[in-house]
């Protein structure tokens, strides 16, 4: 009989793991090409329950295999995009529910998505899915988990939204003609996520997370699904991990008699204290002070680890880069003058050629020992205002001492990944010399390759703005308290001062 998962919460344990549970598999997925070809597999392997979680969806997203718009030869074949392929697998299915949740903010761009509003009319007719709009969090503050459950057998948490403008290969070619936003002839640039799947009671604890959700919302509660033998996992996948324990971490702000979670933010700085040889990490951004704080803590250290930190170029949308990219200039710097050995550095992948990959993937690797995905970016947002979902294998938890070799895997595959190189050549190189510092300075730059972030100058408006945290506030409070003394990248009290030197 499975294991119950541990609710540590209740029991007071933890400040940084809502929950513990078995996986019997789990696999990591690498873009989003192949992410959405098996989660069609998936969906078509379901029985009682599909339940999407997301910031955003995309009904037009074109999931893998079946019939286009322009093509429609057999009609038992089924469609390739999302909304008609629902449809279709309710009708295929007897009995099957689909729940759809989405963030309510940004509903009326749907009117600009032409077919979606036929879409969700057609959703709204069939009596087996249900699509809602969460509202449920406090002004300012979004839903960013990214979580699909199918069945409470089988469960996605990560980066990627089921949504247009994510698809990309982990080649992330120049000028992808496949690379393009639904009925359009407009091309999109390299896309760079990740996601976590996983089998058994690690996705029943996502299944009572997403239903909690779902209450909250204000829907109708919904039961947990009936146990089943018949698993979804996608038949062609082979697992990275087998029978390996997952800890689950969230962020969420008080609202409406809920209480504030902030184990994410908490989890953060266990893994950044806990490094004795390395971080490796992706994050979309790097704005979040508490982390900041915890990097310059371990760079003022006589041996610190060596921290690799994956990041865009630039944010998306002037808002971002005025918030985003101006805090990161700031903390970089802050953090440089404290860093004595030049142990932490920011890198920014480009493709073969020289076009920057947009990274939007959340993950961190802790000495091979601690492998952790989700939702949550290093910002402040992630940490206390926006509802995050991140899941993670500890290397060190008893029973889960074999899934070391699969995270080490891991992290040689992403390296080579945005380094051009075959996933061996890594492993030969890190054997050779175990700094990733020295494999990406010696890497030949004859296709893909990491490039060191730059510090950029910054206008007064951009340093003003990442000063007192506009944007990226920390708690929902500071929203209306802009320019408070006791919030900001500086604030008083801080471990980090303000830059002596401007860039």
């Amino acid at each position: 009989m499975a294991d119950e998962p541990t609710d540590l919460t209740q029991a007071g344990q933890s400040p940084s793991v809502w929950r513990y549970a078995r996986a019997s598999r789990v696999h990591v997925v690498v873009d989003a090409a192949p992410y959405f070809a098996l989660m069609q597999q998936a969906f078509m392997r379901a029985r009682q329950r599909i339940m999407m979680i997301g910031w955003d969806f995309d009904t037009r997203l074109l999931l893998g295999q079946g019939r286009r718009w322009w093509n429609r030869p057999a009609k038992l074949s089924q469609p390739a995009r999302l909304g008609p392929f629902m449809l279709w697998l309710c009708k295929r299915t007897r009995g099957l529910e689909v729940r759809v949740l989405k963030w309510n903010f940004g509903a009326l761009k749907f009117v600009f998505r032409g077919s979606m509003i036929l879409d969700l009319w057609r959703w709204w007719r069939s009596p087996s899915i249900d699509f809602k709009f969460d509202s449920a969090h406090p002004l300012g503050c979004s839903h960013h988990q990214k979580i699909v459950v199918i069945d409470d057998r089988f469960a996605v948490c990560g980066g990627i939204d089921m949504t247009a403008g994510r698809w990309d290969t982990p080649e992330h070619k120049e000028h992808d003609q496949r690379r393009r936003l639904p009925f359009s002839l407009r091309l999109y640039g390299p896309w760079h996520d990740l996601t976590l799947m996983v089998e058994g009671d690690a996705a029943r604890a996502l299944g009572d997370l997403g239903r909690e959700r779902w209450v909250q919302a204000g829907a109708s509660p919904l039961e947990p699904c009936a146990p089943q033998v018949t698993s979804p996992w996608p038949s062609t996948l082979k697992a990275d991990f087998n029978d390996v324990e997952v800890g689950i971490a969230r962020t969420r702000s008080e609202w409406n008699g809920v209480s504030e979670v902030r184990e994410i933010e908490a989890l953060f700085l266990e893994h950044i204290a806990r490094a004795r040889k390395f971080i490796y990490a992706e994050s979309q951004y790097f704005a979040s002070r508490t982390i900041a704080e915890a990097v310059a803590r371990r760079v003022t250290e006589p041996d610190p680890p060596e921290i690799v930190l994956i990041n865009p170029l630039s944010a998306e949308g002037w808002l971002e880069v005025v918030a985003m990219d101006g805090a990161r200039v700031q903390l970089a710097q802050a953090i440089a003058e404290r860093d004595h050995l030049d142990r932490f550095r920011i890198f920014v992948p480009r493709n073969a050629a020289g076009t920057p990959i947009y990274v939007h993937s959340k993950m961190m690797i802790v000495d091979d020992e601690v492998l952790r995905i989700g939702s949550a970016n290093m910002n402040n947002r992630s940490l206390g205002l926006d509802s995050e979902c991140d899941m993670f294998i500890d290397a060190a938890r008893p029973g889960n001492g074999h899934a070391k070799a699969g995270i080490t895997k891991l992290r040689q595959a992403l390296l080579a990944e945005h380094l051009g190189l075959p996933r061996r050549a890594v492993e030969e190189a890190l054997e050779r010399d175990p700094s990733m510092f020295a494999l990406i300075e010696n890497a030949p730059r004859q296709g893909k390759y990491l490039e060191p972030f730059a510090l950029r100058p910054l206008s007064e408006t951009e340093r003003a703005v990442a000063d007192n945290a506009l944007l990226d506030p920390e708690r929902p409070e500071e929203l209306f308290e802009p320019f408070s003394k006791r919030r900001g990248l500086f604030r008083r009290g801080g471990f980090l001062r303000r830059p002596r030197l401007e860039v």
